[in-house]
């Protein structure tokens, strides 16, 4: 139940600090594009950070990782889970798998949103 409210208590500050990036963003910059890639980068960084410093065991406790990964990075983007585990395939010499998740990931993800207007339209 720890590990639980963790994640869950990570989760509601990186999607909190996503929405008030995303707005500054648009509010000063006037474009969601801007915020979205700010977030994506940056929770790629600190997904890569607490990753590096869970994978040396002397830095971050499990706990501290999933309130910080898991969690924070998690509501954050989930763009940074994706690139770990993109990076995890990398790393393992899976190439194929790799192209595979990257493409289908990209193409099926736009196709549902678009898919999802499509059926939004119907009602």
């Amino acid at each position: 139940m720890k590990q639980f409210l963790l994640v869950f208590l990570g989760g509601g500050l990186g999607s909190s600090l996503r929405f008030l990036i995303s707005k500054f963003s648009n509010d000063y910059f006037n474009s969601f594009i801007l915020g979205t890639f700010i977030v994506n980068i940056t929770g790629c960084l600190i997904m890569g950070l607490v990753l590096g410093f869970s994978f040396k065991n002397t830095h971050l406790s499990q706990n501290q990782a999933l309130l910080l990964g898991t969690g924070f990075c998690g509501g954050f983007t989930t763009f940074s889970a994706f690139a770990s585990e993109e990076h995890a395939l990398l790393r393992s010499g899976e190439i194929f798998q790799f192209s595979v998740y990257t493409l289908s990931s990209i193409t099926i993800g736009i196709a549902a949103i678009s898919l999802g207007l499509w059926l939004s339209r119907l009602s």
